[in-house]
């Protein structure tokens, strides 16, 4: 086993669950392994605002690349055409990427929730977790993980909400959720 070091394969982490933190916790290792000298890919689907981690990141900007897939309103009923649109062309972006040899780490964030809204399907997901090479971390994170994209995944690590602050009425703060 490589303990310290390079690393000589790469592994399909999921961030799945209701709780929170998938997200805060796919930066983290995106921050963490650029800290190691890697360059890191972050696709954010079905996210098109500002948050205030998209400006700590571009500190890092030589190391770690993010691309947003999605336009400013949240999506709650039926996606829009241009979101289908735009998380489409994200996974592709995404795929060359992950290709490209560039990158050691590659970050889909709310895959799982692009795939529940149908902005593209679990078989193109599970193509892009095909395709990776071997020496590419692949982490996907959003809540309602597909059965299928988990039995695919070497680590799956579930979310589970516990107790919430939103429930008292608290809303997203600067710096903490937004």
């Amino acid at each position: 086993m490589n303990r310290c070091g390079d690393w000589d394969r790469g592994c399909v982490q999921v961030y799945t669950g209701d709780g929170k933190g998938k997200t805060t916790a796919a930066i983290g290792l995106a921050v963490r392994c650029a800290g190691a000298g890697y360059r890191v890919f972050i696709a954010q689907f079905v996210k098109g605002r500002h948050y205030c981690e998209l400006d700590a990141l571009k500190r890092l900007n030589d190391l770690i690349a993010v691309r947003q897939y999605g336009r400013t309103e949240f999506i709650t009923e039926q996606p829009e055409p241009k979101d289908i649109e735009l998380a489409q062309a994200g996974l592709a972006e995404a795929r060359e990427e992950m290709l490209s040899g560039r990158y050691r780490l590659v970050i889909l964030d709310e895959a799982n929730v692009a795939t529940w809204f149908g902005l593209f399907s679990v078989e193109d997901l599970l193509a892009v977790i095909d395709a990776r090479p071997p020496s590419v971390e692949l982490l996907i994170t959003g809540r309602r993980a597909d059965p299928r994209v988990i039995e695919r995944a070497d680590l799956v690590t579930e979310m589970r909400c516990v107790k919430h602050y939103y429930e008292c009425g608290l809303r997203a703060r600067r710096g903490i959720e937004d």
